[in-house]
């Protein structure tokens, strides 16, 4: 039975192009429609909640999830990664050193818990995260079939140490999107933790400006959709706040 966007909580950015904001933290995830594959951009915040994106996906699709791509280490957008079993998944070159390794992987169940993830929630997902097969170090085109081409972007430093971006180029009479991981926040000021670069984060929003351009939907890691006006004043108001140009 074929369902749209809306009947399962999604919001339709542009042709074949969607994404949703999970409960709890406000996380968004997005989706790209290719011909017979689909990429999942971010997983959620526990193998539970990736399995749901998964089940939706497919619904929504018709096929199974072929290619994931995960914006920043952070437990929300990547705890749920497990659960795309078969997909072919992409990260900034240098996120496996956040999930190889004792030290990284408590660190990643510690925030988990520290923002209220459920204990056992976060010891199943930490548990099964192996790293990215991908890293990507410039730029990265996926081809999904049927004319559907996406942009993998390692833009940052800026919010964390490896951020990515996902450019989804128009097709005619749709905008090009951006997926710009927590580079961008709408619901709440951008949140710079102790892995944040914010020196270098100004010229990680002025990479995703080049990539999108004026006419782009720029959808942010938290919140709601914006275009490139609100993208300049968050990169200015970042600069001001760190003191960087």
């Amino acid at each position: 039975m074929t369902v749209t966007w809306e009947e399962l909580g999604w919001q339709r950015v542009a042709a074949g192009v969607g994404r949703c904001r999970l409960p709890g933290w406000d996380c968004t995830v997005g989706l790209v429609v290719g011909d017979g594959s689909a990429l999942l951009i971010d997983a959620g915040s526990s193998l539970t909640e990736g399995a749901l994106l998964r089940g939706q996906a497919e619904r929504l699709t018709g096929h199974r999830v072929t290619h994931l791509a995960l914006t920043h280490p952070h437990f929300d957008h990547v705890l749920g990664a497990a659960a795309f079993s078969g997909a072919e998944v992409f990260g900034a070159v240098g996120i496996d050193t956040v999930f190889d390794g004792r030290q990284a992987r408590e660190e990643l169940r510690g925030d988990a818990l520290r923002n209220g993830l459920d204990a056992s929630l976060a010891e199943e997902a930490v548990a099964a995260l192996v790293p990215p097969r991908h890293r990507v170090s410039g730029e990265w085109t996926l081809d999904l079939g049927g004319g559907r081409q996406v942009l993998l972007a390692n833009v940052g430093p800026g919010h964390t140490a490896h951020d990515l971006a996902v450019l989804v180029p128009g097709a005619p009479g749709s905008p090009e999107v951006v997926f710009c991981g927590d580079l961008v926040e709408e619901s709440g000021e951008p949140q710079a933790g102790p892995d944040a670069v914010p020196s270098h984060w100004p010229a990680a929003l002025d990479r995703l400006l080049d990539l999108g351009g004026e006419d782009a939907r720029y959808v942010p890691g938290h919140g709601a959709v914006v275009d490139a006006a609100f993208v300049g004043a968050q990169r200015d108001a970042l600069a001001a706040r760190f003191g960087v140009s």
